[in-house]
């Protein structure tokens, strides 16, 4: 490198470490030197490396714990003859096992489910359905369900959802 491109580099470096104001805002930020009262101020504000896991604001992502949601409690109801693999209430999945009607049946369907919302509504609820088809040489074919098949697992679901619903609102008026 030549001598003119070090003093450019030099010249960035020092030029974009003096800078110190929020990129978004704009606003100068102070930085307390003392990394001890820094400290004392990130925890104050319910803040540090992984957030504020309390927030339960509006907007936030936490979710109301799996017995009081009305969805959660639904989708393992109506889908209870499934074989389950994973249900995972923070992250908001529900994944089922391959399932047969017949134990002889070269078909097969595994569900998967999302919930994107704890509100009792239809776009709350995501279905993804497979199914399986293994011919006699233990050969098999996977291929996405139609948003036909997943519409009824779903109004299955918020049926269910609903009636659970009635049911919490009675017994809260006992």
């Amino acid at each position: 490198m030549n001598k003119k491109s070090l003093i450019i580099i030099f010249s960035f470096l020092i030029l974009f470490s003096c800078s110190k104001s929020d990129p978004v805002t704009g606003e100068k930020v102070i930085i307390e030197p003392d990394p001890t009262k820094r400290a004392a101020k990130i925890r104050d504000e319910g803040g540090g490396i992984f957030g504020d896991f309390n927030k339960t604001g509006k907007g936030s992502n936490t979710f109301d714990f799996a017995s009081s949601n009305a969805l959660w409690r639904a989708t393992l109801k109506a889908l209870e003859f499934l074989p389950l693999i994973n249900a995972d209430y923070s992250g908001g999945v529900i994944v089922y096992d391959w399932y047969s009607d017949d134990i002889n049946s070269k078909e097969q369907v595994k569900i998967s489910i999302k919930f994107l919302s704890n509100e009792l509504r239809s776009d709350s609820v995501q279905i993804i359905a497979h199914k399986k088809i293994c011919n006699l040489n233990e050969r098999c074919v996977t291929s996405k369900l139609g948003d036909s098949f997943s519409a009824k697992i779903k109004d299955s679901i918020l049926t269910e959802a609903r009636s659970l619903k009635i049911e919490d609102a009675k017994k809260e008026k006992k």
